[in-house]
């Protein structure tokens, strides 16, 4: 609304407003909790506190940094802490493309069903290291369309293994995933420097993997296994 036009109906509701005081107001509801699901962040990043790590190296959250993060592992799951870079490749959108992000690139690693590259705007997913003597993803039931839970802060943000990066950096999802998780999602500037938690359900593959309704259904299922563990 105008400033002008709201400056109008303020001055008008007070002449017309009774002289007696209204009844007070109830109370507000209390707001949602942000996120996907039934299972709270709280309850997942429980379940991972410690780490029994399964990759034989350590990645870097950005290049020159230390290499100290490692993969870590349970029966069900892999998972990491890291930091978060925007992935904003695949098809091109508004947000998305060659002007925005210089690094940008037409093509992901897993395609839709349909053939075409993902959209890194709408689809929540997140980036694997390419296979490497630090870590096979392959080798613990990661592939294209698995099922993660990342965590960042009070949220969970449902999302499916989308794309590849370096082989020595960990730590980066789409625009659509981080827009949900209420991280700047910009690709040049946006991004967090630590605080992301991501868990990848093994055997667990979203189809089609461009339905983001599936892979919710399907990892809130695991996610509920997961923490009764």
């Amino acid at each position: 609304m105008r400033v002008q036009s709201l400056t109008l109906v303020l001055a008008s509701a007070a002449l017309l407003a009774p002289t007696t005081s209204p009844a007070p107001s109830a109370a507000p509801a209390a707001p949602a909790p942000p996120g996907e699901g039934a299972v709270s962040a709280a309850a997942l990043l429980d379940r991972v506190r410690d780490c029994a790590p399964v990759s034989p190296g350590r990645y870097r959250a950005d290049a020159g940094a230390r290499a100290d993060i490692p993969v870590c592992g349970t029966g069900d799951a892999v998972f990491w802490k890291a930091d978060m870079d925007i992935d904003c490749d695949g098809r091109a959108g508004r947000h998305c493309n060659s002007r925005t992000d210089p690094y940008f690139s037409p093509h992901t690693a897993y395609q839709q069903s349909d053939g075409r590259a993902l959209d890194s705007e709408t689809l929540p997913h997140i980036v694997v290291p390419v296979p490497s003597d630090r870590w096979d993803h392959t080798e613990h039931g990661v592939r294209g369309g698995t099922v993660a839970a990342v965590v960042y802060r009070d949220r969970v943000q449902y999302a499916v293994v989308g794309d590849r990066g370096p082989r020595d950096l960990i730590g980066e999802a789409s625009y659509a995933t981080a827009r949900a998780l209420g991280i700047d999602p910009d690709p040049r500037h946006g991004g967090t420097a630590s605080g992301v938690t991501y868990i990848l359900f093994k055997d667990t593959v979203a189809r089609p993997i461009e339905s983001h309704a599936e892979a919710v259904r399907e990892g809130e299922r695991r996610a509920k296994a997961f923490v009764r563990r």
